[in-house]
């Protein structure tokens, strides 16, 4: 695994970081949908920051916020801000988000997450890398009752999680007044499962609009459909 990851406008350095940058935050900061009133966002656990990279590079937001926990992560994430062509308006606080969401005062306008969906007991290669990606540190219960505290009214929050806990978090959004108004389902290739779900969530209820995107016809051989999502950001596609 390279410790660059070179991206069209940006570069994101991942040594320290127990998660690495995957298709999943790449995804999901390309399909987020970005009003133009957004003047607040944060990303809840950064990691190595791809997504605020994101939301800089395809918006004009005042303030993009991140929040992590770990320590290494923490440090590399705000390297990679500092080192991007957007650092005035990016900044990563080295926070719980459980308490982040309990201290801050601050409301934002979008909160994005690639959030923990490992359950503790499945077998994870490291213990950061358990910490990173298991909700030992924070369930899904916990970051639905934070967003709650810290969305605007008429802010988003979006999410990606594993295909077959949609159903369970949907239900569990809606004990926090967040309720889906856009879905992704994403599959690696026509032939294969749904494996993940991006979510879109608002504080009124309506229609869910819900399409499929499928990665590869075959091994790097990309849909035109992803390859129109993610173009703004990859190198080579």
């Amino acid at each position: 695994m390279t410790e660059v990851f070179k991206f069209k406008e940006f570069e994101v350095q991942q040594s320290q970081s127990a998660m690495k940058i995957g298709t999943d935050a790449v995804l999901l900061g390309a399909w987020i949908n970005i009003p133009e009133s957004t003047q607040s966002i944060l990303d809840v656990g950064a990691g190595t920051g791809i997504l605020g990279l994101q939301m800089a590079q395809r918006s004009f937001a005042e303030t993009i916020d991140a929040v992590e926990l770990d320590s290494a992560a923490y440090e590399e994430c705000v390297d990679n801000f500092e080192n991007s062509p957007w650092g005035d308006r990016l900044f990563c606080y080295h926070f719980d988000f459980k308490n982040f969401s309990k201290e801050m005062d601050e409301k934002y306008d979008l909160i994005i997450s690639n959030p923990p969906f490992f359950k503790v007991s499945e077998n994870i290669s490291t213990e950061e890398r358990n910490t990173a990606r298991s909700q030992s540190e924070l369930s899904f219960e916990e970051l639905l009752k934070g967003v709650n505290q810290l969305l605007t009214l008429t802010g988003n929050f979006a999410v990606v999680i594993p295909y077959e806990r949609e159903k369970e978090f949907i239900e569990m959004a809606t004990q926090f007044n967040l309720f889906p108004n856009q879905i992704l389902n994403v599959r690696g290739q026509f032939n294969s499962k749904i494996k993940r779900s991006l979510i879109n969530f608002c504080r009124e209820k309506s229609s869910i609009e819900i399409d499929e995107l499928t990665i590869e016809i075959s091994r790097h051989n990309y849909t035109t459909e992803y390859i129109e999502l993610v173009e703004d950001f990859y190198l080579k596609m």
